[in-house]
């Protein structure tokens, strides 16, 4: 029982759409710049095929700053969501 009013009281979720896309794209690209000025050591670790594709970064660095990148686009697009604006 308790369970069913738990599922009444989530969210509905949204459909995707071209702006969830962007909100997420815009998020990532933020993140890959917030790595570009805040991490040290940028080349550690193994290298990107095509590097200078990816800026110099290593693999860690892109998966890093990719994830980052996905958990503000989650954060933002979850945001704007309740706000309204998606």
């Amino acid at each position: 029982m308790t369970y069913f009013s738990l599922l009444a009281a989530a969210p509905p979720a949204f459909e995707w759409s071209p702006k969830v896309a962007f909100v997420m794209i815009i998020c990532n690209i933020i993140a890959v710049a917030i790595a570009k000025f805040t991490v040290k050591y940028q080349s550690e670790g193994p290298a990107m095929p095509f590097s200078k594709l990816f800026g110099g970064f290593s693999l860690p660095m892109v998966i890093g700053a990719a994830s980052f990148g996905h958990l503000l686009g989650a954060g933002a697009i979850l945001g704007l969501a309740s706000v309204g604006v998606l």
